[in-house]
């Protein structure tokens, strides 16, 4: 999980951004702008939050290397010392939980590893709810250790358990073995959940990105299952690989993922077979069964190539009888989730979501008559 990217092996150059970006987080957004001698950015009749069009614009004037124009181990680094460098390499206390405890899990084709984030007790006799956590990078990139402060905020600020899992990667295992040790650990964690400290009734899924496309593929297979999920968080999800909507040609580059981004993880999940582009285990827009996904809370962004796909499927959601909360973050970026540490906006958008995702799934289940 770790590439032992500790405090003291993260370079020097990093930890001095990242303390600097974590200092700047104070300055008014505007003054940044000013200092660069740029305009607030408008697209598409929405403003850029100022901080992250000041953090874009720093990433512009050093010319730093697209994910697509690695290797994914060269990616996966890259990702982890970004992240890195603005939470612990900054200095960053963590968001504090109850406990935090590493676990072994079954997947589909073996044992994978596992984080639990226990939420702080509290006097209320029912049982936590508990989220199953999919990470997001384009199911190439990313692990438990790039998404520990988002799953700390979730814990912490919903209240619920959350369990983050290891899932395989591509191009080394392509789809659809990180759906495969997905659906496997949702079972197990229904089976066990009661182990956990948690309610059986109420466990959920959900992630961001191609962890979000993750998310609904196992929200699909728990329902043909009979153990449907309680609820789904899906933060600026992938729902169709076929899509060409016009924010993708708005926010094709710049914009912290690109669509040279999004074509090459596509190729390196599904390869070259066209077919696969319309499975709905792959593309969840495709899916005949919407009308039995669990309450859904969806949450897009303003400034993100996915995000029509994104807003599309939650209309098809709503056409389709599900409880679905739709959000869009009209300031924001695609990745905000790991901008908390360094963009005011970007910390209230992830506290808002969790407690509007808390409310969504009470509320659910006192529609249910669950106790």
């Amino acid at each position: 999980m770790s590439d032992g990217l500790t405090n003291d092996t993260i370079p020097l150059a990093n930890r001095i951004e990242g303390r600097l970006a974590r200092a700047l987080r104070h300055v008014p957004g505007v003054w940044l702008l000013r200092a660069i001698g740029e305009r607030p950015r408008v697209i598409d009749g929405l403003t850029l939050d100022p901080h992250v069009q000041f953090i874009l614009a720093m990433q512009r004037r050093k010319a730093a290397t697209l994910m697509s124009g690695l290797t994914p181990d060269e990616a996966r680094r890259k990702n982890r010392l970004e992240i890195r460098a603005v939470t612990v390499g900054a200095g960053v206390a963590p968001t504090p939980v109850h406990t935090v405890r590493s676990l072994t899990v079954p997947g589909a084709a073996g044992p994978l590893v596992a984080r639990h984030y226990v939420p702080t007790p509290t006097s209320d006799a029912t049982a936590p709810a508990l989220l199953v956590y999919f990470h997001g990078g384009g199911f190439v990139i990313g692990d438990p250790d790039t998404h520990d402060e988002a799953c700390r905020m979730l814990c912490h600020f919903a209240g619920m358990h959350v369990l983050s899992v290891e899932y395989r990667l591509a191009p080394e295992f392509p789809f659809p073995a990180a759906l495969d040790d997905c659906h496997a650990t949702v079972r197990w964690a229904h089976a066990h959940a009661a182990e956990l400290g948690a309610d059986q009734s109420r466990v959920c899924v959900g992630g961001d990105s191609a962890g979000a496309n993750l998310a609904i593929g196992v929200a699909h297979a728990m329902a043909a299952d009979h153990t449907p999920v309680a609820a789904q968080l899906l933060i600026y999800p992938a729902t169709d690989f076929t899509s060409a909507g016009a924010s993708k040609t708005l926010f094709n580059s710049g914009y912290i993922l690109t669509l040279d981004d999004i074509i090459e993880f596509e190729r390196l999940y599904v390869g070259h077979d066209r077919r696969l582009r319309t499975d709905p285990r792959v593309s969840p827009a495709f899916s005949p069964t919407l009308a039995a996904s669990p309450p859904t809370y969806i949450v897009t962004c303003g400034f993100d190539p996915l995000r029509d796909e994104g807003e599309a499927y939650a209309a098809a959601l709503q056409g389709s009888g599900v409880k679905t909360l739709r959000w869009r973050e009209s300031t924001l970026t695609h990745g905000f989730l790991h901008l908390t540490t360094i963009v005011p906006s970007a910390r209230g958008a992830v506290i808002d979501m969790a407690r509007r995702f808390r409310a969504l799934l009470d509320d659910s289940v006192s529609a249910a008559g669950m106790p």
